[in-house]
């Protein structure tokens, strides 16, 4: 099944939470390549932590944060509209609580 995703595309919906998507108009080629690094990093994260290794971890961390922020996922919108960023908050108290409360009446 594929992710809940808000009508404008800006966000996928995790446990009801709102969590920016990548930006569309990055070409296909550049966001394959962007999501591999960002699954590199979150794996060597994941080593560094089960190994101890803090420096390792902290190099993972910011490759993760570069990675997602060139995806379009954290940093600046990728929207121009002036519309606020709501990554992170429950879709139920924003903008979009009509539309979720139609599409996932159980979890309104």
């Amino acid at each position: 099944m594929s992710p809940l995703t808000t009508p404008d595309g800006r966000y996928l919906v995790v446990r009801g939470r709102l969590w920016r998507t990548s930006d569309p108009s990055l070409p296909s080629a550049e966001r394959e390549r962007l999501t591999r690094e960002l699954m590199a990093a979150r794996r060597d994260k994941g080593a560094a932590m089960r190994a101890g290794d803090d420096a390792a971890r902290e190099d993972a961390r910011s490759r993760v944060d570069a990675a997602k922020r060139a995806l379009g996922e954290r940093g600046p919108v990728w929207w121009d509209d002036g519309a606020p960023d709501l990554n992170r908050h429950l879709a139920r108290t924003t903008d979009y609580a009509d539309w979720f409360a139609e599409v996932d009446p159980d979890r309104s």
